[in-house]
């Protein structure tokens, strides 16, 4: 004991030694800062953020060291905020009015009242698109209390905030399956889990849980052992009998492509592909004997699941109606209707 004693108070003179040494610059003036800034992003070959909006500055930044927020945010130091994304496909933007409502949604339940109407938030989403000139990426965007102190009530803010970004990014359909596990982590109460809100601790921590066994990602299992949703995705089975199951949504949030997918997936129920599609609870034992399965989801939007806790779906490999109904989502996003895709008005 007395060996160990020694070896940590030699530690702890080594770290305070190394403290003495370790000095904190202070910048003079915002002109070094923004210097620094600027040296970061200089060294990126491409932007990743092409435009953001933030109501704090009033306005659409083009200047990546210039996409912050305050860290008197609420949202920041008390996760007092909610979120949506929506996709923008070949110059299109895809389900932007039920993401802006299921926001709306979220805003209202987290008690965050809008500084903007839907139409005029639906305005800057397209705008800030176009700023962007991205053709294929995401488009997120936040409602938070607002910046103005560090207590716990936002009473004392002065207005609420509105920030969205646009992530240039790549995405193609997914044709290879996943692995996933099912979570340890306690999944979020019906409150908090049919709101998009930013405390995704859970959720990360579930993913970061998969990933150490080597799978994709997780399945959340209610505590009545029905099945959930994933971290950041709805879930779909395909029985034997060739029914299309979604877990009921009472108790989860309500996917819009999940949604989407829903109206979309009686059309092999007419080919006869399928004999029909609803939403019920599922159990494990139910949902482990199916013969397809997959993630639903905005950014994907289908993901086959080939494999479940080391147990193979089905054949453990890409069911053919599985990708049957990736095909209709894609072909949605592509070449949908009007009510589903909005031209972005590039310059």
């Amino acid at each position: 004991m007395a060996a160990s004693n020694s070896s940590f108070d030699q530690t702890s003179a080594a770290d305070a030694k190394n403290g003495e040494d370790f000095s904190v610059h202070v910048f003079s003036s915002s002109a070094e800062l923004l210097e620094k800034l600027h040296e970061k992003w200089n060294s990126v070959k491409q932007q990743p953020y092409p435009a953001m909006y933030s109501s704090v500055y009033g306005g659409i930044i083009l200047d990546p060291a210039m996409m912050v927020i305050p860290m008197d945010d609420h949202m920041v130091h008390r996760g007092h905020g909610v979120f949506d994304t929506a996709i923008i496909f070949d110059g299109y933007l895809y389900e932007l009015d039920v993401h802006i409502n299921r926001f709306l949604r979220s805003a209202s339940k987290a008690r965050i009242a809008s500084p903007f109407t839907f139409s005029e938030l639906k305005s800057i989403l397209i705008q800030l698109s176009a700023a962007s000139k991205c053709r294929k990426g995401t488009l997120r965007y936040w409602l938070s209390a607002g910046p103005g102190n560090f207590l716990l009530s936002p009473a004392k803010c002065p207005t609420s905030a509105f920030y969205a970004v646009v992530i240039d990014e790549d995405f193609a359909q997914c044709k290879e399956g996943v692995k996933v596990i099912t979570s340890a982590i306690p999944m979020k109460s019906p409150l908090f889990a049919t709101m998009k809100n930013v405390n995704y601790l859970p959720n990360v921590l579930s993913v970061m849980e998969a990933e150490d066994k080597g799978a994709f990602s997780s399945i959340w299992v209610d505590k009545k052992g029905y099945i959930a949703e994933g971290p950041n995705v709805n879930v779909a089975f395909i029985n034997s009998d060739k029914e299309l199951i979604l877990p009921s949504f009472d108790k989860i949030l309500s996917g819009c492509t999940a949604m989407r997918f829903l109206q979309l997936a009686p059309k092999l129920v007419e080919q006869g592909r399928l004999k029909c599609v609803k939403t019920t609870d599922i159990t494990v034992e139910e949902a482990k004997e199916s013969i397809e399965m997959m993630y639903v989801g905005s950014t994907l939007p289908l993901l086959p699941i080939i494999m479940w806790d080391e147990k193979p779906i089905g054949n453990g490999e890409v069911g053919e109606l599985t990708m049957a109904l990736s095909d209709l989502l894609w072909e949605d996003m592509a070449a949908g209707p009007e009510s589903q895709r909005i031209p972005v008005p590039y310059a």
